[in-house]
């Protein structure tokens, strides 16, 4: 099993290099970041965490900028994305920016995506909330077609593009690993179609991971899983390696803690790991 690090990069956290270059130092294998473009003043949709939002999610980094940082100080960590919400951005950029990172870092990045929970924010970048779904799964395949060909094209409902050249290609071949979050019945067929690995949040089931392993199985694909959001406890990293989970991230939160905070927070969970290494 393989041990990182999710959280959220802002303003006022550890700086991204710096922090990678931490995660790196005591044996973690990954960092991944979240994604949130804006957050609107008139909020309406809920948070699952409760009724106030924290001040985190207004102030995130750009998470391929704040990666290339982290790329420049670091050699071995993977470095990557839980999640990126794709469907709002233009994918044309998207193939460009995610190539050139896995370029400057040596072929490391991993990019996470999902559709996001906040609908208000959808709708602001121009695509209906109930479609971002659709979205999401037109430009994936999109994303595909430039990574893989030197004169892609695609003419979808969302995405219309005649042949184009695009470069730089991503040093990973096909492309860098595509993880798909959320564990919906819409989520778990867009990782049967596009996915190269899961993304389910620490609170899904063994007995779920188990069931949706097997069904993909059944369909002929074979994917990595990632469990995201657990805390330092020996107990749940025990519950997922049971289950032969290939990966596990450990939530850095609140990530605008001190650089002291969030080094121990580092420190319990190389403590917590040892056993399992």
């Amino acid at each position: 099993m393989k041990f990182g690090i999710d959280t959220f990069i802002t303003d006022q956290t550890m700086p991204p290099a710096a922090l990678a270059r931490a995660v790196e130092e005591r044996g973690l294998d990954s960092l991944l970041v979240t994604e949130h473009s804006h957050i609107p003043v008139r909020r309406e949709t809920p948070w699952a965490g409760g009724p106030e939002l924290p001040p985190h999610y207004y102030r995130t980094y750009d998470p391929f900028v704040g990666l290339a940082a982290a790329a420049a100080r670091t050699s071995r960590l993977r470095l990557g994305t839980a999640i990126a919400l794709a469907a709002q951005r233009d994918v044309i950029h998207l193939a460009k920016e995610v190539a050139t990172l896995d370029r400057v870092s040596d072929g490391r990045v991993l990019l996470g995506v999902g559709v996001g929970w906040n609908k208000e924010e959808t709708r602001n970048h121009g695509i209906p909330p109930e479609r971002r779904g659709a979205v999401l799964d037109e430009k994936l395949a999109a994303l595909k077609e430039i990574w893989t060909h030197d004169e892609p094209e695609f003419h979808g409902e969302f995405v219309d593009f005649d042949p184009i050249f695009s470069w730089p290609k991503p040093v990973q071949h096909p492309h860098p690993p595509i993880l798909i979050g959320g564990e919906s019945r819409p989520a778990v067929q867009r990782l049967l179609r596009f996915g190269d690995g899961w993304l389910p949040r620490a609170k899904t089931t063994p007995e779920e991971i188990t069931r949706t392993r097997a069904w993909l199985a059944d369909h002929g694909r074979s994917i990595t899983i990632t469990a995201c959001g657990l805390s330092p406890d020996p107990a749940e990293i025990h519950r997922l390696a049971a289950i032969d989970v290939d990966s596990v991230t450990f939530t850095l939160a609140p990530p605008s803690d001190t650089p002291s905070a969030t080094l121990h927070f580092l420190d319990q969970v190389t403590a917590a790991i040892s056993r399992f290494r």
